[in-house]
């Protein structure tokens, strides 16, 4: 699960550093300081795994998700959305990390698509993501 983590923090800095180089360039802004900028967003993501159901990720003074390990309505692994700062929205999950998914730097996606059971087109890496994110793999 450690490496499905990382993998899954490398996504949420991607998906930050791909949405931050296009609101930079769209703006103008001096690019001196953008390498600056993503490593301090990589500095404020923090997992806690303390609880015996969930894994929590913080960003900064907010919380970016959760990751199911104990509770039993959920598979192992499954992301879902932060309800409060203590526990998960628990009405679907919106991913898995030993799966494919797709996430934002913002949070778990909201449900649509095929988090809500829809089918993906085999190859389809973009059809049904949010924000021009990528399709993350979880499989190792």
């Amino acid at each position: 699960m450690e490496n499905q983590i990382k993998t899954l923090i490398e996504a949420i800095v991607s998906d930050y550093e791909r949405w931050s180089r296009r609101s930079w360039e769209a703006s103008g802004y001096d690019m001196d300081r953008f390498e600056d900028k993503i490593d301090e967003f990589r500095a404020e993501l923090k997992v806690f795994d303390r609880g015996t159901k969930y894994i929590r990720i913080e960003t900064g003074n907010s919380i970016w998700g959760f990751i199911n390990k104990g509770n039993p309505d959920f598979k192992v692994g499954d992301i879902l959305k932060a309800k409060s700062w203590k526990g998960p929205a628990t009405n679907k999950a919106r991913g898995n990390i030993f799966e494919n998914y797709s996430v934002a730097w913002t949070g778990p996606h909201y449900i649509s698509g095929y988090s809500a059971g829809g089918e993906r087109a085999p190859g389809d890496n973009t059809g049904l993501l949010k924000g021009s994110s990528a399709i993350t793999s979880g499989v190792r």
